[in-house]
């Protein structure tokens, strides 16, 4: 059985991702930094208003917003200002988790896969509105959905639709079925919505070899400031970005962003029944909430990355 996660803004981390983890970690174990992201949750400030609320002097304040910055905790971009250009800072993350216990490099490997989000095997029942965009342009019609199978769609770099799911297939190369530890899917989502609408709920779900591993109810489709990596012909009223969200399953069962998900556990994915394994991800067209489903690649929105599949094996 699938539980719903309605999730703000999260990153988890672990000891396994010292690249990751220790800017983040510094970034919290300042009281300056912190106070500066309690600030941040109201609404956006430039610095020099940062410096004004915190008492201090500007240079302090751009140089603690460029380390929060560097960390991913915020965003910061130059906007024009009365008095000239200025940097507008916004809170990126609302959550962080940690996970404190390292995987032993003496029991368990990984294998890491970066799936291009054009690189699917079938579009299943998609619906409009509905497209996909290359780095440089758009691939097919909008709105009808035999564009999927556009011969140009594996240089996708945005894709959305209203319903529907699309099909990825991969194989694990010379690891046994019967070594798999874990399986994690990354990968930055938003709903759909004509334009951009940061309230506009959409059930996503995500399943492997036909379970599904639950629904992520997405809290809208963002706007309102460019993706850090949309091309300049990217108009500025559509879809700009998405949140960066992780799906995971072992046999403890399926957590979201680390927090439990459903009981379906990697034994129950019946791994040795054909030589690949198949992910779905998609919006069911009887959901409560069918607010479609955007999917960014590594030169569209925030992230630079298209569906990273992580494969945790036993040597």
């Amino acid at each position: 059985m699938s539980i719903h996660a309605d999730e703000s803004k999260h990153i988890s981390l672990s000891l396994n991702e010292i690249e990751r983890l220790c800017p983040v970690a510094k970034a919290l174990s300042s009281p300056l930094r912190v106070r500066m992201l309690t600030l941040l949750s109201s609404r956006p400030m430039n610095v020099n208003e940062i410096a004004d609320a915190l008492s201090m002097p500007v240079s302090t304040a751009a140089l603690n917003v460029r380390q929060l910055e560097e960390s991913g905790l915020i965003y910061a971009e130059i906007q024009p200002g009365i008095r000239g250009a200025m940097k507008l800072c916004s809170r990126r993350i609302d959550s962080v988790s940690m996970r404190l216990i390292p995987e032993s490099p003496e029991d368990v490997s990984a294998l890491t896969l970066n799936l291009p989000i054009g690189s699917y095997s079938a579009a299943q029942d998609i619906q409009p509105e509905c497209g996909i965009v290359s780095e440089h342009a758009w691939i097919g019609e909008s709105n009808t959905p035999r564009t999927f199978y556009h011969p140009d769609r594996f240089n996708a770099q945005m894709l959305w639709f209203e319903s529907g799911q699309l099909e990825y297939r991969f194989s694990l190369g010379e690891i046994a079925p019967s070594q798999l530890e874990s399986l994690e899917f990354t990968m930055e989502v938003s709903s759909n919505a004509p334009m951009y609408r940061d309230d506009f709920k959409s059930d996503i779900f995500v399943s492997v070899n036909g379970h599904e591993l639950g629904v992520w109810t997405s809290p809208g489709d963002y706007g309102g400031r460019r993706g850090r990596l949309n091309p300049s012909w990217w108009s500025d009223t559509s879809s700009q970005y998405g949140l960066l969200k992780t799906w995971r399953v072992d046999e403890n069962g399926s957590t979201l962003d680390d927090a439990e998900l459903s009981s379906v556990k990697l034994s129950d994915l019946e791994l040795e029944r054909q030589d690949y394994i198949s992910l779905c991800i998609g919006v069911h067209a009887d959901a409560e909430h069918v607010g479609g489903l955007n999917l960014f690649g590594e030169k569209f929105g925030d992230f630079a990355q298209g569906i990273v599949a992580r494969i945790g094996y036993a040597k």
